[in-house]
Formats: C-alpha cells, structure tokens, sequence
C-alpha cells in the first residue's frame, strides 16, 4: 500500500544521532497533536537532495511555520551519523528535524522504497513529501523516479 491522504502515520522508531550514539524516536511521538511536513529523499549528500529538496526547505522554514506548520521532518535511508553530518554540512541546526531510517522500515510501512541496486544505492526512499495533522495524512506528493518539483517546498506550500 502506498500512503496516501487519510492515511494514518504508521508508528515506527527512526533514530536520530545522540551524544551516546542512535537514538530512537518513534514516529507516534513526532506527529501526534501537531502539523507536520514530511519529505522524504534517496540519500544525505546525493546531489539533487543537497542542492534543490533540502535547501528548498531550510529556505522556506518561515512561511511554513507562518502558515501553521509545527514542525519541518527530512527523512531519508542512511544511518543516524550521515543525517547528523550532512545538518551540519548544510547548516540545519535545529530548524528541521533531520530523521534517519536507515532500515527502510518506515519508508516500506509508506509503500514509498525503492530499489536503486542498479545505482549501486542499494533500496532507497523515494523522493516525496506529506503533510500531516494529528498523525494523518492531509495531502501527499510523490515524484516520479528521477523526478523533482512535485515534492518541492515550494509546491507543497501551495497546499499548506
């Protein structure tokens, strides 16, 4: 099943990277009570991910937050140590969660891996991104393999 609107956030433990190591945080905790944008991307350091999906959020953080999003979620599958490395490589801080399902299990719970094998990436997330309030989808973009634009911030504000 590939998520879609109405769905409801499966609740499953992503890591985030800790003084002591991975840390889990499960995702029941992240969109319970709040509006959440999601987007999720192939991989840390991958080109398109680097230069256009997660600058586009880290510039726009204000007019989401302006037009009632509580909090901005990047999520892709690499461990917890590369999202932590590439935050700060891209200056996050602390402006957008930065979530690391390095198993695939919340990208497979959302129907949304995908197999780059031939890339030489092994199974990926596909580039998407959701909104969500309480922990159910309100709207959900998911680009075609290669594709950008439709999970873009800019296309996702035209829904928020």
């Amino acid at each position: 099943m590939t998520v879609s609107t109405g769905t409801v956030i499966p609740n499953i433990s992503l890591f985030v990277a800790g003084a002591s190591g991975p840390q889990s945080v499960t995702t029941g905790d992240i969109f319970a009570n709040k509006r959440v944008v999601l987007f999720g991307l192939p991989g840390a350091f991958t080109p398109t991910c680097s230069t256009r999906h997660l600058p586009g959020y880290l510039e726009k953080i204000s007019v989401f937050k302006d037009a009632g999003i509580d909090l901005l979620v990047c999520m892709s599958m690499n461990d917890a140590f590369v999202m932590a490395a590439w935050a700060r490589q891209q200056n996050v801080k602390d402006q957008i969660l930065m979530l690391a399902d390095g198993n695939g299990d919340f990208s497979s719970a959302l129907g949304l891996n995908r197999d780059m094998t031939e890339r030489g990436m092994g199974e990926r997330c596909q580039r998407f991104a959701l909104i969500s309030n309480d922990a159910r989808v309100e709207d959900v973009f998911i680009e075609s393999p290669g594709g950008f634009g439709i999970s873009s911030a800019e296309n996702v504000l035209k829904k928020v």
